[in-house]
């Protein structure tokens, strides 16, 4: 009890009211600049190691147990808090590296991270190796102290923002496709590096190819052992595909809310409901659907001792894929002919379309929904192949 007052009253202190409820949370990094009071609160968390509350403290964190993180979690939804900084760096390649890394990468990459001050991205997929990842032909040649680095990668997410990027390269040819992979990190910011964002139907780019051209990672940089990067990667994507996130930021509440409003202000409503019954009844079953969906994301970390779960992370990016593009469908059902225009005076009503149409990709990024029923079938169920 002393621990959840301590906690909810330090949120309530120092979490700016501009960085409650919904809205867009900082990536960290050099080339974006943040709010004053994103800011603040990063700097804030940051110095409590909030950012990344179970780490150690030597890399950053608080050092929390898993009954306190699920008290700071618990805490941080009913006030609203929003995370004080995302990214891949928190959610994706610091876990990767507490698991993997050396004492030196530890110390080099971690408390940057849970400072804010480096945005990562994933070197994974490539032209003609996407669900077959494993046959990425990007090259790492060994140049001494250092691999030189050759080849392509694709759907880079926010590459063009990118300081460090988290990468996996083909370190021996001759060997199966699964043994010849090593997982090594280097800067964005060389001359070997190139970067064109993709435009997207949405007309956003969150996505981009990326150009390797003798591009250098040092050999301190090769994560986990030489050619055996593809376990390395592995645990990354459960990382990735566990939502730990979405534990932290924004409330289920919410998400009810927003559909709700959206159906009145398009519907009507008679004394305080929406007016048709049967999107009453289907905004009800999403927002079941979706606390229930959360509430099994958190079971799951508690049970797994506050750290990222293993394969059952799969169902976590089936489900929250499927989940996220029902609730764009439904919002774009509600504008009506609202949502067939591009170009609109309600910047609300431009949003939503052009999210819907973003939200497409949610089905393929991270791992295609057709991969994750592999792994559930056979990880999760122990189905034969």
């Amino acid at each position: 009890m002393a621990f959840r007052q301590e906690i909810s009253s330090w949120i309530e202190e120092n979490c700016p009211e501009s960085c409650v409820g919904l809205g867009e949370v900082p990536g960290g990094g050099t080339k974006v600049r943040m709010t004053d009071d994103q800011h603040v609160w990063l700097e804030r968390a940051a110095g409590e190691g909030l950012t990344v509350p179970t780490w150690p403290s030597e890399y950053g964190g608080a050092g929390f147990s898993k009954d306190q993180y699920v008290i700071f979690l618990e805490e941080m939804r009913r006030l609203g808090a929003r995370t004080p900084v995302a990214g891949m760096g928190t959610s994706m390649i610091g876990p990767t590296l507490l698991e993997f890394g050396t004492e030196e990468q530890k110390l080099a990459h971690l408390p940057r991270i849970a400072r804010g001050e480096v945005w990562w991205c994933q070197g994974y997929s490539e032209p003609g190796s996407g669900s077959d990842l494993a046959s990425l032909r990007t090259r790492a040649e060994d140049n001494g102290d250092h691999f030189v680095i050759n080849g392509q990668k694709i759907w880079t997410s926010g590459a063009q923002f990118a300081d460090w990027i988290f990468c996996l390269v083909r370190t021996d040819p001759d060997v199966p496709k699964h043994d010849g992979i090593s997982f090594v990190l280097f800067s964005m910011d060389q001359p070997g590096v190139s970067v064109r964002p993709i435009r997207l139907i949405s007309g956003a780019s969150p996505f981009c190819e990326t150009f390797f051209d003798n591009a250098i990672a040092q050999k301190t940089n090769l994560v986990g052992d030489l050619n055996k990067g593809w376990t390395v990667a592995k645990r990354l994507l459960q990382h990735e595909r566990s939502g730990m996130l979405a534990l932290t930021s924004g409330t289920n509440r919410e998400i009810g809310i927003e559909l709700d409003a959206l159906a009145k202000a398009c519907l009507g409503e008679i004394g305080g409901k929406i007016d048709d019954p049967s999107v009453r009844t289907e905004i009800a079953r999403h927002y079941i659907n979706a606390q229930a969906f959360r509430l099994t994301q958190r079971r799951t970390v508690e049970e797994s001792a506050g750290s990222t779960p293993g394969p059952a992370t799969s169902i976590f990016k089936l489900y929250g894929a499927n989940l996220a593009k029902e609730r764009s469908e439904m919002q774009v059902a509600m504008l009506g002919t609202s949502a067939i225009g591009w170009e609109s005076d309600d910047s609300g009503e431009q949003e939503i379309t052009r999210s819907w149409l973003g939200g497409k990709a949610r089905s393929i990024a991270g791992g295609s929904n057709e991969v994750q029923l592999n792994i559930i079938a056979k990880r999760v169920l122990g189905l034969p192949d």
